[in-house]
């Protein structure tokens, strides 16, 4: 399950993930792994602009190894999220739409770590959009301690169940922790 022949590598990829870094340790170390891989693979982070849980935890592990870090934050959750100070470059846009727009432009691939509603609502309008034909983009959910795991059975049970025709599993794949998943953005795997 490869993804078709990209005009360009991968040079930033818009990470989504929680607010929160959740209830195992092992998530934030993902993030933190996740980070530190796309720094020194020179590969720019795109994400939400906030620096709790997950997102500012993927976002300081960029900068410590002297990468880019782009957020982009609605001016409504500035405070909630504590938009991140420290950042190469941080957009403060009018909504989620605009801020989902802007991640989707500037990114080349996106890569899901686990999180909340707010993480299966932007992971699944990319599997849409590219079902669409809207884009040809990676899409690489890494799954912690199989956090994906219940995302691929749904997938799965709505193509069974004869509500999305196509290639569905195609449009985006399941890495076992961020090593993997750089692997597959950069068509090793």
């Amino acid at each position: 399950m490869n993804f078709p022949p990209s005009s360009s590598p991968v040079k930033s990829a818009c990470v989504f993930c929680g607010a929160s870094v959740g209830n195992d340790p092992a998530f934030a170390e993902a993030a933190r792994d996740l980070g530190a891989l796309m720094a020194a693979d020179g590969m720019r982070l795109i994400y939400g602009g906030g620096h709790l849980g997950m997102m500012g935890t993927v976002a300081d592990a960029v900068l410590a190894g002297n990468g880019e870090a782009i957020g982009v934050i609605p001016e409504f959750l500035r405070d909630r999220e504590q938009g991140h100070t420290g950042l190469t470059e941080l957009h403060v846009v009018d909504s989620m739409h605009t801020r989902k727009r802007m991640m989707f432009d500037l990114s080349d691939a996106f890569v899901v770590l686990p999180g909340g509603l707010g993480t299966l609502e932007e992971v699944f309008e990319m599997v849409t959009w590219r079902q669409l034909g809207r884009h040809e983009k990676p899409i690489v959910l890494i799954s912690t301690n199989d956090y994906w795991a219940p995302f691929q059975d749904l997938v799965d049970r709505v193509v069974d169940s004869d509500f999305a025709h196509g290639k569905v599993e195609t449009y985006f794949r399941i890495a076992a922790d961020p090593e993997a998943a750089m692997r597959i953005l950069s068509g090793e795997d």
